[in-house]
Formats: structure tokens, sequence, C-alpha cells
């Protein structure tokens, strides 16, 4: 069961690559660009929408919101374009880890702001 996951987490990665990839093709639909920038910015970013030391809900929207996303974009991209990023993904990608900081960034915003809402209406 841990390797079929593992599996899953691996292929997740390459789609995700192939999704960039495809984000800056001109043959993509508008709609689907801005899924697939929406998708990959918040699997990139080193900062979660809710915080993984939440207990269950942290690991929650990784586990749930991303392959959610991937699929989706997945969907609205013609498969033979598909198919042409994800071969392009395999030789562009191989051991780059690197991370979305914008993305990151407008969800640290996103956070402060709720933080100092709650802060104005205790005190």
């Amino acid at each position: 069961m841990f390797r079929k996951f593992k599996l899953k987490l691996k292929n997740l990665k390459k789609e995700i690559g192939a999704l960039y990839i495809a984000s800056k093709r001109s043959d993509v639909p508008w709609y689907a660009k801005l899924i697939i920038l929406l998708v990959v910015g918040y699997a990139l970013s080193p900062i979660d929408l809710i915080p993984d030391f939440i207990p269950v809900l942290g690991y929650l929207d990784d586990l749930i919101i991303v392959p959610i996303g991937v699929v989706l974009a997945i969907r609205l991209i013609p498969s033979n374009i598909m198919n042409e990023c994800r071969e392009q993904s395999e030789n562009t990608f191989k051991g780059s880890k690197s991370k979305n900081w914008v993305a990151g960034g407008i969800i640290l915003f996103i956070w402060i702001v709720i933080i100092i809402y709650i802060l104005e209406k205790l005190f």
C-alpha cells in the first residue's frame, strides 16, 4: 500500500512539472492556464493555506486540493498537448526542487490579514 501511495505521489510531481510547461504554451486555453498557475503555485509554495502544524487539516489540504487541481487542469488541456508536455517535463525537471516564493508570499499575506482581523475583533 505504501509503495502504491509513493508511486502516485511521484507521478503527481511529474504531472505538476508537465502542467508548468503547458502553462507556457500558446495552444493551451487561457482558463486552463489560470487553473494551472493556481495549482502549480500552490503545490510549489513553501507556505500552505492551512499550515501543516495544525493536526489532520494541515496535511489534508495537500492531499486533497493539489490532486484535485491537477486532475482538473489536466482535463482542461487537450491530451496530445499534455503528452508533449509530459515528455518535455521528463527532461527538464530531473532532480529540480524549486519553490514558488511569490505564491508563498501571497498565502503568507492572506494569513497575516486573517490574523490581524481576528486580533482586531478580540481586542
